[in-house]
């Protein structure tokens, strides 16, 4: 049988030719390698912490009249939120968000111990997002006629876009949560 160097040349040789990025990409991997920064766990460290930094900051500026008067086109326009004006009015309702905020901002940061906060605080995340994203078609002149609409965003719905990320990373730690309960490690 040929050697397959001989017939087809070194496989180093036709990786390099058909991806010509891959010596960047290996020498990007191994210094990261080296910084550690590709333990297994170091993403979903992060992604955590992230989550409970977003929510820490966010729930705070919720005590605040000027937070109170920002929220109001948000929660006004939004189909699974806007029954809080009624229920509580617009402090009330503010408050009531940065309440569930911080205790969701808790049970994230209790996940990196016990994992069983940490599903209810995704979870609580996950409905945030949801209540959040529901608003984005229903923002009044959040799209730019001047550039034909869609998906052309003006005013508030370039903040609230954010919020799509953050259903997907709320989505992550909720499965990763579920999943590390159920391996017979834990």
């Amino acid at each position: 049988m040929p050697d397959a160097d001989a017939t087809h040349g070194s496989s180093r040789q036709t990786t390099a030719s058909i991806d010509p990025l891959r010596p960047l990409v290996d020498l990007i991997a191994r210094v990261l390698a080296r910084l550690g920064l590709l333990t297994e766990e170091l993403d979903y460290h992060l992604i955590r912490a992230s989550m409970v930094l977003i929510f820490l900051v966010f729930g705070y500026q919720k005590w605040f009249e000027y937070e109170a008067q920002v929220l109001i086109p948000y929660i006004s326009n939004g189909p699974l939120i806007s029954w809080m004006y009624p229920v509580f009015g617009v402090r009330g309702a503010s408050w009531f968000l940065g309440g569930s905020e911080w205790l969701i901002c808790t049970l994230l940061f209790l996940g990196f111990w016990d994992k069983r906060p940490g599903v209810l605080g995704a979870a609580g995340s996950c409905l945030t997002f949801v209540a959040t994203v529901t608003i984005i078609p229903f923002m009044p002149d959040g799209w730019a006629p001047s550039a034909g609409g869609f998906p052309a965003m003006v005013g508030n719905v370039p903040f609230l876009m954010k919020d799509v990320v953050l259903l997907a990373v709320s989505f992550y730690l909720l499965k990763q949560d579920i999943v590390r309960l159920a391996s017979p490690q834990h």
